[in-house]
């Protein structure tokens, strides 16, 4: 996505305006829980991330993107197991000047250059395990077609019309600027030359007749819209921010450019001398994908949920929705913002030449410890930073070591000879603290891991709710190690299975210990599906017994049978997670080259 074009308008608005109060007025606008129900009773929900500008190969930034919305979405389907319920995409932004003057540079087409870059963000995400239902190309038939229909829609409206704009315009950026964000610095000959604030790129005074668009119509109903729905953009100081900017002017925009200069994009309807602005291009691609403008785009677009850079945020929050409201089409019901990645705690750049390639991290720390690593660190309020010892220290302690390590304790043949999910004795873990004599042997650290398992689903469903991935991981983090000091507490490999004091005691420690694991296992799914697959698969849980519908812990605690009482184990799947300390020393030296 690119940043957005303002201009100082110097042409006369010629075309009708339409109503604030009948079209903009969001009276039909409702924000509802984050799935609706279609008439087959599927709680639908429709995840996108930004199309990827192909100026470049993708980085980790582009690669958690998506996977924050492969979290969400892949949550979602434990929810509603239903495929028909559940779409998810993602693409590629494939015009514009930039792609234009990069394929002239390298001596390609500009398809060609479309085509490899393309291809790389897909490889990437079959790697990385992307379970997108759609790759959307800027490129394709059918965007053309929503592309041209929706223009249409603006141009029926009475939303577009022709004026002059004169302002500074940057070609790095693809973007016209207001005097307030351009700044001057001191160019190669020492010279002061203007650049943009918030980029550093050189900007230049330009003037041209284009498309605008009515933008300064839709202050009011944009405020209504965010003050009606505070959970509208995610997290809230995000919210607030995008609140803070319609205080401001809010000028019509440029939706245009001469295709004398740009011809690489989506021509205007029935003007051969405009190109398609490729901003309004790339937005376009969130319908195109459900369909639009056949009716069936209707049903998905109310469930639909942006995952966004903070960067592109203006775009996303101010004038797409904008852009809808003056087609009829109500806003996105969430948009969920992240922050970006730095390196060793610089900003990711060509020129310090620390740019991270995503699928050497996918190979060197396998594709779950990468996932879980980057949604484990990962703060959509505020930058994170990556380097390779904090990869290597946070995998081999969470999943290696902590996880991994229960798994192997509860499975280990000495400890758990008959290979089985053992009994689960009430007289020895009775359901209150206090009954049940003598032969009690639970304490209270016991009860309180209990207590803490059994509201860990609700309490990882809300953080996903909330957009805080991160905090579903640490709580599940919390309950591992609370799990692994149950064990360690009553040490298993103590008890005798021969002892008719010790065996139900020790059946019990491991029935809880095998219970806690499977809900270990059935929550980590959606960020690390091939290591909770290996889990799951070891303690004997079926493809249908994984979903969150009907996810129960320690049942028999609670005075309910239990299923998996009594099952054979899977067969061995091997080490859950490999440690990855004994690559520290060349991981290190590698850095410091």
């Amino acid at each position: 996505m690119l940043r957005i074009p303002a201009f100082r308008l110097l042409g006369r608005a010629g075309a009708s305006r339409v109503s604030l109060l009948e079209d903009f007025s969001l009276r039909h606008y409702s924000s509802g829980a984050l799935c609706v129900r279609d008439d087959t009773g599927d709680a639908r929900a429709y995840f996108t991330t930004p199309i990827f500008y192909v100026n470049a190969a993708p980085h980790i930034g582009h690669l958690y993107s998506a996977l924050l919305a492969d979290a969400l979405c892949r949550h979602h389907r434990l929810r509603v197991p239903s495929a028909a319920a559940t779409r998810f995409s993602t693409g590629t932004d494939e015009h514009g000047l930039k792609i234009q003057q990069a394929a002239a540079a390298a001596g390609l087409a500009p398809s060609e250059l479309c085509d490899r870059v393309s291809a790389q963000f897909q490889q990437l995400f079959r790697e990385a395990d992307i379970s997108s239902t759609d790759f959307i190309r800027t490129t394709e038939a059918r965007h053309r077609v929503a592309v041209q229909h929706f223009w249409r829609v603006l141009k029926a409206r009475g939303l577009l019309y022709k004026g002059l704009y004169e302002g500074w315009y940057c070609a790095s950026d693809e973007c016209f600027l207001p005097e307030a964000k351009v700044t001057r610095q001191p160019g190669p000959s020492g010279d002061l030359c203007p650049v943009s604030l918030e980029s550093g790129h050189p900007v230049s005074w330009t003037k041209e007749e284009n498309y605008i668009f009515r933008l300064s119509q839709f202050r009011e109903p944009l405020q209504r819209w965010l003050r009606g729905d505070p959970q509208a953009i995610t997290p809230e100081p995000f919210h607030h921010a995008v609140l803070q900017w319609l205080e401001e002017e809010l000028p019509d925009l440029s939706v245009s450019r001469r295709s004398s200069h740009l011809h690489w994009g989506i021509p205007v309807p029935g003007d051969d001398s405009q190109t398609i602005y490729v901003w309004l291009d790339a937005l376009v691609n969130y319908l195109t994908v459900i369909g639009y403008p056949n009716a069936e785009f209707k049903s998905w677009w109310p469930t639909t949920s942006h995952i966004i850079g903070k960067d592109i945020l203006k775009f996303h929050a101010i004038y797409w929705p904008a852009l809808l409201l003056g087609a009829g089409i109500n806003p996105p019901h969430r948009i969920y913002v992240h922050s970006h990645w730095t390196v060793c705690g610089q900003k990711m750049s060509k020129s310090l030449g620390n740019v991270v390639d995503p699928r050497t991290c996918l190979d060197r720390y396998t594709v779950d410890g990468f996932r879980y690593f980057l949604l484990r660190q990962g703060v959509p309020n505020w930058d994170c930073d990556y380097y390779d010892e904090k990869v290597v220290k946070l995998l081999d302690a969470e999943l290696a070591d902590s996880l991994g390590g229960l798994l192997n304790r509860c499975t280990a043949n000495r400890i758990n000879p008959s290979g089985t999910y053992p009994a689960f004795c009430t007289t020895c873990f009775p359901s209150e603290p206090g009954l049940g004599g003598a032969s009690v042997r639970a304490q209270a650290e016991d009860y309180a891991l209990v207590s803490a398992v059994t509201t860990l689903p609700k309490q990882v469903a809300d953080h996903y709710d909330n957009f805080q991935i991160y905090k579903a991981l640490e709580a599940v983090s919390t309950c591992v190690r609370q799990t692994n000091g149950f064990v360690q507490r009553h040490a298993p490999w103590k008890l005798n299975w021969e002892s008719p004091v010790d065996a139900p005691w020790l059946g019990t420690v491991l029935h809880v210990a095998l219970e806690c694991l499977r809900i270990f296992g059935t929550l980590l799914q959606p960020v690390t599906p091939s290591l909770a697959d290996k889990l799951l698969s070891r303690l004997g849980v079926s493809a249908t017994e994984r979903g969150l519908g009907e996810l129960y812990f320690l049942p028999r605690f609670y005075g309910h049978p239990c299923p998996f009482e009594g099952r054979r184990l899977g067969p061995e799947t091997g080490v859950l997670f490999p440690r990855l300390d004994q690559s520290r020393a060349w991981l290190v030296k590698a850095h410091k080259t």
